[in-house]
Formats: C-alpha cells, structure tokens, sequence
C-alpha cells in the first residue's frame, strides 16, 4: 500500500506565516511555535488522530546564498493513533529534525532521476508559512502501520465450502525459478 498524505485542507489548520521583506538579510530568525487548542483539534481532524499532545515546532530561520533561506528545525510531538489490527489507541512520540531551503524559482537545481538533494527545497514565496511546515514534517513522521504492543496481523484464510484454503506457498509464483534454472543450466549441451 503507497504511503498517502491527506489533501490540503480547505483554510489553514496550523498557519505561522513569516514576511521575507521584514526580515534582516543577514540575520537569523528564532522561532518556537505550538498551536492553539483549536489548531489542535483541527490537527487531529485533519490527520485522524485520537490524540495529539505538546506539539511543538522549534528552529531558526536564517538567509542563504543569493536571496534564499535555510530552516532547521526540531518538531516533537506526542500522537495517538489506533491500531490497525485491534483498533487501541497506540501512542507515540514524535522528536524529528526538519531541515528545508527556501530558494527562489531561477535558483532552484532541475530534479531528474539522478538527483540527489541533501534535504528539501521549496520555492520561495513572500513569505513562509511555519505552522504548514510544521504540519507536513509532522504528517511524514506519523507510523503508517500503528500497532498496539503485541497486535498480530493473522493472515486470513477462508475458501468456499468443502475446499482447502490456498496456502501462501501456491502464492509465490517465482519461488521455483531458481531451482528451474539451475536445472536448465546443469543439462548438457
């Protein structure tokens, strides 16, 4: 299953916009934000989650090269999600670093197959929205799988009446290409 991110919600659910053009160029900008309790149960909506608790999202903001800005920051939080097999509330915490530049459109590096970026870069804007920073790093950290302690995922078996069940072996249909080809290869010539 390919891992998802939920759409972008219709109004902001945790907005902390910073202006470029009221910042210094040769300075840094500290930062430490948490939501509102509101932003909070919009959060938990948003991402489906039981539970969300001290959320915060902490770093600088500082220029680089020619008209673009570095963010490094960290995000911790504690999520309640519930177990994909038993359905329990699972908790979590979340402590990740977040590291994204900011560059502006002419400056940003073509991505092919072959690129490799030592972290993210986004275009830049007039000015950068901490709080959807902070949602996205917050939404790619979340387990995709949540398990409770000991939660086991059987495998299902059913067939119809009076017939065996399919065994997982009958499902691996490559498994005997080894074994074929190395009988092909041992026949003489």
């Amino acid at each position: 299953m390919a891992e998802t991110t939920p759409p972008p919600p219709s109004e902001p659910v945790f907005s902390r916009p910073v202006a470029l053009d009221s910042m210094p160029q040769n300075g840094t900008y500290t930062f430490s934000e948490t939501p509102t309790e509101a932003e909070t149960a919009a959060i938990k909506a948003f991402l489906d989650l039981r539970g969300l608790r001290k959320m915060r999202f902490s770093g600088v903001l500082e220029p680089t090269g020619t008209r673009g800005w570095r963010l490094s920051a960290e995000l911790g939080a504690s999520v309640t999600q519930e177990c994909v097999a038993t359905l329990e509330p699972v908790r979590t915490r979340i402590d990740v670093p977040v590291s994204v530049r900011f560059l502006p459109h002419d400056q940003i590096p073509e991505r092919t197959d072959e690129t490799v970026l030592e972290d993210d870069i986004e275009p830049l804007q007039k000015d950068i929205d901490l709080g959807a920073v902070a949602l996205e790093a917050l939404t790619l950290a979340l387990p995709a799988y949540p398990r409770s302690e000991g939660a086991i995922l059987e495998p299902v078996t059913q067939a119809p009446p009076g017939q065996e069940p399919i065994q997982e072996s009958a499902l691996k249909p490559f498994a005997g290409l080894a074994d074929l080809k190395k009988k092909l290869d041992e026949q003489p010539e």
